[in-house]
C-alpha cells in the first residue's frame, strides 16, 4: 500500500461526519448569506450549525523586480483596524481563480503581471464560513492606474520579505491570508514548495 493510499485510510472520517437535516436561510446580503442548519450527529444527536456561504475568493503574493512584495493598507470594519496585506478579492459568479486574480491585481494596485503561479488553497474561518482563497503568485510586473471599486479606500505600498517577517513577529501583521501567503512565499524562496509558472 502506498504512503497515499495509507494516509486517505487513515484519514476515514465516516465516524465524524454530521448530515444536514434541514436548511434555512436567515439573512440575505450583498455578496454572503447567512444560513442556519439542523444536523444529525455521528452519536445520533442532534445539533444547530449556523455558517456564512462564501463566494470564495483570491489573494495575490506578487513580486516586484527588486524582490519586494506589493502589499496594501485597508481598513476593515469588523475589527476596527487598519490591516497590512497581500491583495485580495472574492470570486464574481461564474469567474475562474486565475481571472480573478488578475482583475483584482489591476483593480485594487493598477499591476499587470507577465508570470502566475497557483500555489494552493486556504480556508480562513472553518468554523462559521465556507470561504476558500486560492493562493496566486504573480510576477514580471508593470504598473498601471488602478480602478477602485466604489466605495473602496486601500494604500498600495512595496515591503521586503524582512519586514514582512518582522511585522509579522511584533503583531503588526495579523490577517491571516497574509500570514499564509508569507508561508507560502517562504516556502518558495527556499526550493522547498516550487511553483509552477504559467507565461501569459
Amino acid at each position: 500500500m502506498s504512503f497515499t493510499d495509507q494516509l486517505n485510510t487513515s484519514l476515514n472520517d465516516v465516524h465524524l461526519r454530521e448530515e444536514t437535516i434541514s436548511s434555512s436561510t436567515v439573512y440575505q446580503g450583498h455578496f454572503i448569506e447567512l444560513r442556519r442548519d439542523q444536523v444529525s450527529l455521528p452519536d445520533g444527536g442532534h445539533a444547530v450549525r449556523e455558517y456564512v456561504v462564501h463566494p470564495g475568493a483570491v489573494m495575490i503574493v506578487a513580486t516586484l523586480p527588486d524582490g519586494r512584495l506589493v502589499m496594501e493598507r485597508q481598513y476593515r470594519y469588523p475589527v476596527r483596524q487598519t490591516m497590512i496585506e497581500f491583495p485580495a478579492g472574492k470570486l464574481d459568479e461564474g469567474e475562474g481563480g486565475l481571472a480573478c486574480a488578475q482583475r483584482e491585481l489591476w483593480e485594487e494596485t493598477g499591476y499587470r503581471a507577465k508570470r502566475w503561479a497557483k500555489a494552493g488553497v486556504m480556508h480562513p474561518v472553518i468554523g462559521y464560513a465556507t470561504e476558500v482563497i486560492e493562493i496566486w503568485f504573480a510576477d514580471g510586473l508593470t504598473l498601471g492606474e488602478r480602478h477602485l471599486d466604489e466605495g473602496e479606500f486601500l494604500d498600495v505600498f512595496a515591503a521586503s520579505q524582512q519586514e514582512l517577517e518582522d511585522w509579522m513577529r511584533g503583531g503588526l501583521l495579523t490577517d491571516a491570508k497574509t500570514v499564509v501567503g508569507m508561508m507560502w512565499l517562504l516556502q518558495s524562496r527556499i526550493g522547498r514548495w516550487p511553483l509552477d509558472w504559467l507565461t501569459l
